[in-house]
């Protein structure tokens, strides 16, 4: 990768506008820019979602696997941020973006991300519910054979 990656764990949420213009300002070897942002479900009732974390460590694990995306597809930059404390329904939990000079590198990287934060990232989940239930979340096994099918 050409420049650093932004890594930011934060309890604000993110704008996916600003994020993207800052990916790109002053470049001119960015041919594509990949995006995703994952939002907050009311399944079954969930009233909100409570992420925990251990700040320093999850920066590095993020930081670290960003360089490993970097290492496997041509990179201009990339950006993830990803939100903690209480989220709920509707706001947004993750934004992840790649920069490349082509689609192809950028669309896979953000894949190979965010399958790693869905399974690998260092945050704790717990829900609470309507009716006063808390459950903690565990990941999922379709989650986790996408995540190992990266290699």
């Amino acid at each position: 990768m050409t420049v650093e990656p932004t890594i930011r764990v934060q309890e604000a949420g993110f704008d996916l506008a600003r994020a993207t213009a800052a990916l790109s300002a002053g470049r001119t070897d960015v041919g594509g820019i990949a995006s995703f942002v994952g939002l907050c479900r009311a399944d079954d009732g969930l009233q909100a979602l409570i992420l925990e974390h251990y700040p320093g460590m999850t920066e590095r694990a993020i930081a670290g696997i960003a360089a490993q995306a970097a290492a496997r597809w041509p990179l201009t930059g990339c950006t993830v941020i990803h939100r903690v404390g209480r989220i709920l329904p509707g706001e947004g939990i993750v934004l992840v973006l790649t920069a490349s000079r082509h689609r192809t590198a950028a669309l896979e990287a953000c894949a190979f991300l965010i399958d790693w934060l869905k399974t690998g990232a260092p945050f704790w989940k717990r829900e609470e519910f309507a009716d006063g239930a808390e459950r903690w979340v565990a990941s999922r096994q379709e989650d986790e054979a996408r995540a190992k099918g990266w290699g």
